[in-house]
């Protein structure tokens, strides 16, 4: 009889979600965290990180082209684009899709996820040797603090709130991209699923509105991240995603993101809505 090997990610204390895995192809532990690379039957080789997946090769494009289009398409001349966290080099694989961009910078605080994204992911971390790209292994919240007014978009890209991205979903790393941004700057960060993580959006959707004049947030669908359904959350100092002029968007290769839809993602389910009424908590 054939064993069979299976990964199982423990998403709440209540619940997880398992896959068939083949075999596991890298493991190691860096400075911050314990890196894991598998083989699996459904969804290509996996990147876990500290036991969480963090991406896939069959369902990468989801979150990759929603973490980034949404705001990359409402800014309308993105140059100069930051990305915090996002080692695996997906989000700076679409960000270089926009001919106005000159600058991508990448931010990763553990060098070893680059690495290993390079060796076993090539299709999402392909251009990260693009000569627009500028890695830096670094803290994240420090580069934020020592680059004022630069981006004009930022990105982040991280992990879950634990560990080395605690501070990441923090007020002050909110106020700390806003002075990091242009006078016209736009932020996007993954803010979790709004089944298993309500007072994480609701918390950061408050923090977020406290110190940008436009916020939104928008959903997707991920399998393989917990409960299915994704939450991203924008602020902007000046452009509101939902007044942009539709015949203006610009429109890629893309297997889940489409111009069509860019205003209709702010259309959100009444118990998604709610999470982001501020009651005075």
């Amino acid at each position: 009889m054939e064993m069979e090997l299976w990964y199982t990610e423990k998403q709440t204390k209540n619940h997880g979600i398992t896959t068939k895995i083949k075999r596991t192809l890298y493991h190691d532990q860096s400075e911050f965290q314990t890196l894991d690379v598998i083989e699996t039957a459904e969804f290509g080789n996996m990147l876990v990180l500290d036991g969480m997946v963090m991406t896939t090769d069959r369902d990468e494009f989801v979150y990759h082209e929603m973490i980034t289009h949404v705001a990359m398409n409402t800014h309308p001349n993105p140059k100069d684009v930051l990305v915090v966290g996002g080692g695996d080099g997906g989000a700076i694989r679409e960000i270089l899709r926009y001919p106005s961009v000159e600058n991508a910078v990448l931010a990763e605080i553990d060098g070893k996820v680059i690495e290993a994204s390079k060796k076993y992911f090539p299709k999402i971390a392909g251009k990260l040797s693009d000569p627009r790209v500028n890695i830096q292994v670094t803290d994240g919240i420090r580069h934020i603090q020592e680059n004022k007014g630069k981006y004009d978009v930022i990105l982040v890209d991280s992990t879950e709130p634990v560990g080395p991205a605690v501070g990441l979903f923090q007020k002050p790393f909110y106020e700390g991209i806003y002075e990091a941004l242009k006078e016209d700057g736009i932020m996007v960060a993954q803010t979790e699923s709004p089944w298993f993580n309500r007072d994480l959006i609701r918390q950061v959707f408050r923090d977020i509105s406290n110190t940008f004049p436009i916020t939104r947030l928008y959903t997707a669908s991920i399998p393989t991240y917990p409960s299915g359904l994704w939450s991203f959350t924008i602020g902007s100092k000046k452009y509101d995603p939902l007044e942009v002029d539709e015949s203006k968007l610009k429109s890629f290769d893309t297997r889940y993101y489409r111009p069509e839809m860019h205003k209709a993602l702010f259309q959100l389910p009444v118990f998604v809505q709610e999470l982001l009424v501020d009651k005075g908590e």
